[in-house]
């Protein structure tokens, strides 16, 4: 377990929320509580709303919430389960990535500008026409295994950021 703490950059901590110790990833600025996870997601969410020029009052019956339900996830009084989240997603027109980076950009690089780099290659292929996507696809395949082979990691298979 220790040698899978290590790979993971696995740092042990305490977390207001939890009443046992558990176990994450810095960030940037260090690890983030689940509490300030929850309030960036809160903020995503209010900036997504607010850039479809819609009010809370006009969104909750989209999502078959009362305003007062849909306002708890913009305050992060209430925490959101994925299927809401897939559910906003749907009707704010936004990927669950982007709300996800917004909370826990550590996640797709070790750096900031790794980071950012990441979540915009990994946006502008999302609007790539499917054809496009097909053959970039093909592509960075070759790529992963050319690099693979440069460097004599076995397999073909890319693997996520967390998997280093």
């Amino acid at each position: 377990m220790d040698a899978y703490k290590n790979k993971m950059d696995l740092v042990e901590t305490i977390d207001p929320e939890i009443d046992k110790p558990v176990f994450r990833r810095p960030g940037y600025d260090g690890i983030k509580t689940f509490g300030e996870i929850d309030e960036r997601i809160a903020q995503f969410i209010r900036k997504a709303r607010e850039d479809k020029d819609l009010t809370r009052a006009e969104l909750a019956p989209l999502l078959g919430l009362s305003m007062q339900v849909y306002g708890r996830y913009e305050r992060a009084f209430s925490k959101m389960h994925v299927t809401r989240m897939i559910h906003l997603c749907e009707i704010l027109g936004f990927m669950p990535m982007e709300m996800l980076y917004s909370a826990a950009p550590h996640l797709w690089g070790r750096t900031p500008e790794e980071a950012r780099d990441t979540m915009e290659l990994a946006q502008q292929v999302v609007s790539l026409p499917h054809g496009t996507k097909r053959d970039l696809l093909a592509l960075v395949k070759k790529m992963v295994d050319l690099e693979r082979a440069a460097s004599g990691t076995p397999g073909s298979a890319p693997k996520g950021n967390w998997d280093r």
